[in-house]
């Protein structure tokens, strides 16, 4: 892949479909949308790991959906690491980027550096979030933390709550290219069988801890068609997924040509936040003057920090809250 080539295919995830096993499935390159999520704060390495393989998560699951405003991933757990979000927006206009962010809740205190990052979660729960806007109700779905990573939850998450048997094959890390500063860099595949109206669940006690598993909601047909295009998804290298000498579809073509793959139209992804002073002061709208004192600085104001960006706002406490001055928000 020369450098033009690598640069398109930086920040996009591309669907795809395998026409011979009814299978459809992502393609996803993170790197400065990654690298602009985890400059934010001085995380550490495993920590930056949870977030990355996070981002990458919600770049691939986003796009699976007819998004018209934000899909959210959650994982809390009882451990170091209290809290994972992200958001995925979907693009404002045709043509224009999705956009993702994410960020961590941790006890820097309490982090084993010689555990892997996901024994940091703890116990606990992965959500899944849809929020379609305005005029609808927001959708969640959530299943407890299981597996050794958090695509394995996810995994779980869609066998249990969606009965779409789904699969992830990813890849993240610190990269570096000739000529280039050290920086983030993820890769991934994901397979999902095309959902049915009525999907079949067999009899058995599923995964871990009587959890769904793919083999629990597929007839024996579907089942080979899977276990064919997931034998197929084992042979992926990880310098395949995280680039940037191979392409989407020319890693699509080795792995998946005689699943007859069938790509359609690329979606950029960039880093991206929502927040503002207006949102900051609507979400303060909801308090009383006495609380809002509370809020107020010795220096006669109320600050907020987004904890995705690191915006800072200042605001006069007497404009905030149901008793504002000047009527609130």
């Amino acid at each position: 892949m020369n450098i033009g080539s690598q640069i398109a295919w930086d920040d996009t995830v591309l669907p795809f479909q395998l026409d011979r096993s009814d299978i459809r499935g992502r393609v996803a390159r993170l790197d400065g949308a990654l690298e602009n999520i985890l400059s934010q704060h001085s995380y550490p390495p495993q920590i930056e790991g949870l977030i990355a393989e996070a981002a990458l998560l919600t770049a691939l699951i986003g796009q699976t959906v007819k998004l018209r405003w934000k899909l959210s991933l959650q994982v809390r757990g009882d451990g170091p690491a209290r809290l994972i979000a992200t958001d995925f927006f979907a693009p404002k206009a045709p043509g224009e980027p999705a956009q993702v962010r994410a960020y961590a809740s941790f006890d820097e205190s309490r982090l084993d550096e010689s555990a892997t990052a996901f024994s940091q979660i703890g116990k606990g729960y992965f959500a899944i979030l849809i929020d379609q806007g305005e005029g609808t109700a927001p959708y969640q779905g959530i299943t407890p933390i299981a597996g050794g990573s958090l695509s394995a939850c996810a995994e779980t998450y869609f066998a249990q709550s969606e009965q779409l048997p789904t699969r992830f094959a990813m890849s993240f890390g610190r990269s570096v290219l000739p000529g280039a500063r050290e920086h983030w860099r993820a890769g991934g595949v994901m397979l999902q069988n095309m959902p049915k109206a009525s999907p079949l669940l067999k009899d058995g006690e599923g995964g871990e801890g009587g959890l769904l598993t793919a083999a629990d909601v597929l007839d024996e047909e579907e089942g080979e068609n899977w276990l064919r295009a997931n034998t197929l998804l084992d042979t992926v290298d990880e310098l395949e997924l995280i680039g940037p000498s191979v392409q989407p579809t020319e890693l699509l073509v080795r792995l998946f040509h005689e699943e007859v793959p069938r790509v359609f139209d690329a979606q950029q992804v960039s880093f991206g936040c929502t927040c503002s002073a207006d949102r900051v002061r609507s979400s303060l709208s909801i308090y009383s003057a006495k609380d809002i004192g509370h809020m107020t600085t010795d220096e006669g104001i109320v600050t907020a920090d987004c904890q995705f960006c690191g915006a800072h706002y200042e605001f006069d406490p007497t404009t905030l809250g149901f008793e504002a001055e000047d009527g609130g928000s």
